[in-house]
């Protein structure tokens, strides 16, 4: 007990260390080209390229979030056939204790976030993503860009960040090395989004996130801290108040009819295995 990470669904199906920073550029690699590709069929169409419209940035960022899922299938293949539960996409083993575990990392990184953007004076800071994504242009837009930010993003930047590339690099040095390394490359990739305070602490969450998977052996209350706190940014961002919690809620309610289609297709995840614990690299 104590602070020791709970069992490990299928070791044996962690992909290797090197899978993980290859992956991260692949899917990078691959959303560039989409991205690319996106913008001419836009100029073909007479859109103007400069600013980029944001139907254009809607859709790039679509396609980045579908080049993380497909990277990650790619090369678990490597090692296994892909299933749900080698991502930790199975209900937490000990559910209380998740609960637990999901407030405690959540209230954490609040704190954090509190505490730093306080130190730093960055209280007057926006976040950029939802204006460049046109939420506000069209009742339509906003909705299109909530389902975009509070359900595909949550769901495909921790299938891939902690369901694959935390898990790959845990064969390297460990759990809690991994989960610095693997932190520090998700606030990384915010870097086009949001402002450049804000990177630390999505950095300490992404920490947090690999953490709290760690301990609850599931991917879902990963999910469900950061949906809640993209959905808490988002309706910030557009002037939301009493429609922030109705936004996370609806967007949890989502991603739980998501999962549950995932489980009736993969069928029942296997029973838990050994600890989570560094293997030998091959």
């Amino acid at each position: 007990e104590g602070l020791a990470p709970t069992p490990d669904p299928e070791p044996e199906a962690r992909s290797r260390p090197w899978t993980a920073p290859v992956a991260l550029i692949a899917a990078l690699f691959a959303s560039l080209l989409g991205g690319l590709l996106v913008i001419a069929v836009a100029a073909a169409t007479g859109a103007r390229t400069s600013p980029q419209p944001p139907v254009v940035n809607l859709v790039s960022t679509v396609i980045q979030d579908l080049c993380f899922i497909g990277a990650a299938l790619v090369f678990a293949a490597l090692v296994a056939r892909p299933r749900p539960w080698h991502f930790g996409l199975r209900p937490p083993p000990a559910r209380l204790k998740a609960a637990g575990w999901t407030v405690v990392t959540f209230v954490a990184f609040l704190v954090f976030s509190a505490v730093w953007i306080k130190g730093l004076g960055l209280e007057h800071e926006k976040e950029t993503l939802p204006e460049k994504l046109g939420a506000k242009d069209s009742d339509a837009a906003l909705v299109a860009v909530a389902f975009l930010v509070c359900v595909l993003a949550p769901l495909a930047e921790e299938f891939f960040f902690r369901g694959f590339f935390f898990r790959a690099i845990v064969n390297w040095h460990g759990v809690w090395p991994a989960a610095i390394i693997t932190g520090v490359v998700f606030g990384g990739i915010h870097a086009s989004g949001s402002p450049v305070g804000f990177l630390v602490p999505l950095a300490f969450l992404g920490f947090a996130l690999c953490g709290l998977y760690a301990f609850t052996r599931s991917l879902v209350p990963c999910i469900v801290v950061h949906c809640v706190n993209n959905s808490i940014a988002y309706g910030g961002a557009v002037g939301w108040t009493w429609q922030i919690p109705v936004a996370a809620v609806s967007a949890l309610a989502v991603l739980g009819a998501i999962l549950l289609v995932v489980r009736r297709i993969a069928g029942a995840p296997p029973a838990p295995a050994p600890p989570l614990a560094a293997a030998q690299p091959a």
